[in-house]
C-alpha cells in the first residue's frame, strides 16, 4: 500500500465529512486507506464516519488522549509505506496526496515532509520554523516580544528571512500536516505522548534529525488551512488565563525540560 491518510478529529463532525467528501473527491491514483481516529468526541462523529463513510478504517478511541496519543493510534494501524498525518480542518485538491508521496520517493533519505498551507485567502502561513530557545517562548508569550532586537529574533524563529521558495531542509515544520517514512519509525518512534496538545511536531521533527532523516517543507505542494491559533486569542500575559494558552506553556516547560541536557542536531545550514 502507498500511504495511509490519518485524521484526527476532536468534536469536529462538520469539517471532518468535508475533509473526507474531499478526499473522496481528489479520485487519488494511489493504493491508499484512510484512517480516522476520533478522540472520544461523545458527539455524532462516530456514527456519521459508519453511516457515511463505510470504507474508511475507523479507530473510536475511549478516551481523549491529545494530538499524539490520538495519531498514534492511528500510526499503529496504518499498512501504508507513507503516513500522512492531517488535521480535518484542511482542504486537499487533486494531485496533493500523489505529490507528497512522490517527492518522499524522490528523496528516500528524507523521513518527514510538510506542504505548504496557505489560508483560505491564498496568503502563506507560517508553517516552518527554527528549533525555539526559552527565550523564544517568552518572548512570543511577553511585550518583549515588541521590542526591536527581539522582533528580528522572532523574524529568524519563524524562518522570514529565509529564502522558502523551493523544497528546503527546516528545523521543524507545523503538524497540521506532515507525511512521514514508517520505516524511519523504528529509529525515531511515535509521537511523545507526554505531549497532550502543542509541541509534539517540534519534539518528533527534532527527533527524526537526531536519527539523521531530514525534515524538509516543500512549498510545490499546498493545501488550504482552515487554522485559528487558538492559544493566541489571548495574547501576552493575560492569555495565561486560557485553558489552552495554560496547556500551551505546560508543553514548552515539557520540551525544553527533556532537551536540557541535548543540543540541537547539527543540521545543513539554511538560506
Amino acid at each position: 500500500m502507498d500511504c495511509s491518510i490519518i485524521i484526527l478529529n476532536y468534536k469536529t463532525p462538520g469539517l471532518l465529512r468535508v475533509s473526507l467528501k474531499g478526499l473522496a473527491a481528489a479520485n487519488l491514483a494511489l493504493d491508499y486507506e484512510i484512517i480516522v481516529v476520533d478522540n472520544a468526541s461523545g458527539d455524532t462523529s462516530v456514527d456519521m464516519v459508519r453511516r457515511e463513510f463505510p470504507n474508511v478504517k475507523l479507530v473510536a478511541s475511549p478516551v481523549n488522549g491529545g494530538f499524539a496519543a490520538g495519531n498514534n493510534l492511528g500510526l499503529c494501524a496504518a499498512q501504508g509505506e507513507f503516513a500522512i498525518i492531517m488535521n480535518p480542518d484542511l482542504a486537499v485538491f487533486p494531485g496533493v496526496i500523489e505529490n507528497l508521496v512522490a517527492t518522499m520517493r524522490q528523496r528516500p533519505d528524507v523521513g518527514l515532509l510538510a506542504p505548504q498551507l496557505r489560508n483560505p485567502d491564498g496568503t502563506v502561513q507560517v508553517s516552518a520554523y527554527r528549533f525555539p530557545s526559552l527565550s523564544i517562548a517568552l518572548l512570543r508569550r511577553t511585550p518583549f516580544g515588541k521590542l526591536p532586537w527581539a522582533r528580528r529574533k522572532l523574524r529568524s524563529y519563524l524562518m522570514l528571512d529565509a529564502n522558502l521558495t523551493a523544497a528546503h531542509p527546516v528545523d521543524w515544520v507545523l503538524g497540521g500536516c506532515m507525511i512521514v517514512r514508517r520505516a524511519a519509525l523504528g529509529s525515531v518512534g511515535l509521537l511523545d505522548e507526554r505531549f497532550f496538545m502543542y509541541v509534539e511536531d517540534v519534539d518528533w521533527c527534532r527527533r527524526f534529525w537526531e536519527a539523521g532523516f531530514p525534515v524538509i517543507y516543500d512549498p510545490s505542494v499546498s493545501l488550504v488551512h482552515y487554522h485559528q491559533r487558538q492559544s493566541a486569542e489571548s495574547p501576552g500575559l493575560t492569555g495565561v488565563f486560557s485553558r489552552l494558552t495554560r496547556v500551551h506553556i505546560a508543553s514548552w516547560i515539557k520540551y525544553f525540560w527533556k532537551y536540557r541536557r541535548n543540543p540541537i542536531p547539527h543540521l545543513p545550514p539554511h538560506d
